[in-house]
């Protein structure tokens, strides 16, 4: 994965880059670009009681750790006139959302390396996102990597783009897309039920290692730790673990997939200091179907819509009075993540 995405951004800037330009100082590619690493942490939810009266009364108080994010990054991307920097530094909560459109405020390269250790009320997960596109009145070229822990998506992201300018507000774009991603739409356990001819679960349990003394009521896992002294808390606790352990063994244990597909695409920018409107959207009708056994059609049976947009827009109806509405939406593989904010601002003089 990481080689792919050295090899992406060297192709990028191979391709975008005039030849007379191979030979200047490097620091032109990095001139403006900021560089961070911030820390940021605070309290998680309250510790919470839980009591039993399995054996008398009993008292249990399950503790969150505190949550937090550490942040690494780089980033060249021209703000539009909608965009302030609210702060002096950046400290890796930052939250662009016009870093999803397909250009950005300006012509030429930009770029975003951005990684997140992140805790959320005791779980923990790795977000990435990294990009770099060339944006020409003609062509566009991008690529992308996404990990999202939180929405669970992963993948990497090439497009190839025709671009018409409609004006200086509006633009289509047409092209092809490469996604290299995890077989989505693979289901293990619903392979695991057609070979076995829909057994339960508890099956797949002693296939995983665990053991059950079925007279004393006990069960173990694999590494012997007693894990439920009933049926109900082995079938309401334990085995959903392992099922969730089973599937992401599975999946993890197949090659990775490229789907090769159609994406069209538009971008809307206008601003003035009492309103602006910034919408972008793409569209993937068509992908090839290279007949891979985990191949999505596989799971679809026939082409799907892939897709995602981004609008944000501002008024300021006076001095005192504005609102806003901001949103994004993806869907790719029928995963769904999205994010959006609106609110109303008056200020008192």
């Amino acid at each position: 994965m990481k080689k792919l995405i050295v090899i992406m951004c060297i192709a990028l800037v191979a391709c975008a880059t005039p030849k007379e330009c191979c030979s200047q100082n490097f620091k032109k590619y990095f001139k403006f670009a900021t560089f961070y690493a911030a820390a940021n942490g605070g309290n998680s939810i309250s510790d919470i009681d839980v009591f039993s009266v399995t054996n008398g009364l009993e008292t249990v108080t399950v503790e969150t750790p505190y949550d937090y994010n550490l942040a690494l990054g780089i980033r060249k991307i021209a703000r539009f006139g909608y965009e302030n920097r609210a702060s002096t530094f950046y400290d890796g909560t930052e939250e662009s959302w016009s870093d999803g459109a397909n250009v950005g405020k300006v012509r030429g390269l930009e770029f975003l390396f951005e990684v997140d250790y992140k805790r959320q009320q005791g779980n923990e997960y790795l977000d990435q996102h990294h990009f770099i596109r060339f944006v020409d009145d003609k062509y566009i070229l991008k690529g992308e990597y996404l990990e999202d822990g939180f929405a669970d998506i992963k993948y990497v992201e090439m497009s190839e783009r025709y671009r018409y300018k409609v004006n200086d507000k509006l633009s289509f774009n047409a092209g092809l897309a490469q996604r290299l991603s995890e077989p989505y739409g693979y289901d293990p356990l619903a392979e695991w039920m057609r070979s076995n001819g829909n057994i339960h679960y508890t099956y797949l349990a002693l296939q995983e290692g665990y053991n059950v003394d079925v007279a004393a009521s006990e069960y173990f896992s694999p590494g012997g730790e007693l894990v439920a002294t009933s049926k109900e808390v082995w079938e309401e606790v334990v085995i959903p673990t392992m099922l969730a352990d089973y599937t992401e063994r599975k999946r993890n244990e197949l090659d990775q997939i490229i789907q090769h597909s159609v994406v069209f695409g538009f971008d809307y920018y206008h601003y003035t200091k009492s309103f602006w409107s910034h919408a972008w959207a793409n569209l993937m009708p068509y992908h090839l179907d290279e007949g891979s056994d985990y191949s999505y059609h596989k799971y679809e049976g026939n082409q799907w819509l892939d897709y995602n947009g981004g609008l944000i827009l501002g008024y300021k109806v006076n001095k005192s009075l504005g609102t806003f509405v901001e949103g994004k939406y993806n869907k790719y593989w029928n995963r769904e993540w999205y994010d959006f904010k609106f609110g109303v601002n008056y200020v008192i003089f």
